[in-house]
């Protein structure tokens, strides 16, 4: 028997209100209406890729994410609903992001389009597109996602607190802070 299709409208249903019964909250209160966050820490969730999405909510239950609140709600959340959640979200429409620091953007943009062919660092762009739409199920889609965001989770891929991607670890080693500080931001801008 095929497994069932995602319905994005149960995943909505779960988004926006959450289960008091499980003790699951909405998802609304940290990642914004439609999966528009307005709190820089948290990411922007809408328009990005649905088995993106759900393979980071599993990612979540096991040890290559930790989150005590993002492992704590996945835990609870059942397969369907994660899948729901996810289709709910890749349908959403993201609002743009916008670039902070003139000063930096232009040294964000040459990695992120280019890499730092002396560090071993790949063009960002290689698999997160040149306009950060990403890969389906692969890479992220990145594009106007808060600056804050992109930064911390640089910095746990370089720490190696994010383990759900050798290759994001790897760059991240051989990227400076000022580095990742710069192509954060343009990324930031990305349309």
């Amino acid at each position: 028997m095929p497994a069932a299709k995602a319905d994005p409208v149960k995943g909505e249903s779960i988004y926006t209100n959450g289960d008091a019964t499980r003790n699951i909250p909405a998802c609304v209160a940290c990642h914004g209406a439609a999966g528009n966050s307005a709190i820089a820490t948290n990411p922007k969730l809408a328009g990005q890729h649905e088995a993106y999405l759900y393979k980071q909510l599993m990612n979540f239950k096991g040890p290559d994410r930790n989150n005590a609140i993002m492992t704590t709600i996945a835990k609870a959340l059942t397969d369907d609903e994660m899948k729901n959640i996810a289709a709910y979200l890749d349908a959403q429409v993201a609002k743009p992001g916008a670039a902070k620091n003139k000063d930096t953007v232009e040294a964000g943009k040459k990695i992120y389009r280019g890499g730092i062919a002396e560090k071993n660092v790949p063009a960002c762009a290689s698999c997160h597109g040149p306009n950060g739409a990403g890969i389906p199920a692969q890479f992220a889609r990145l594009g106007g996602q808060h600056q804050e965001y992109t930064l911390a989770q640089l910095t746990s891929f370089r720490a190696g607190t994010r383990k759900n991607s050798v290759q994001m670890t790897t760059i991240a080693k051989r990227l400076s802070d000022d580095e990742m500080q710069a192509v954060s931001d343009y990324i930031a801008g990305l349309k």
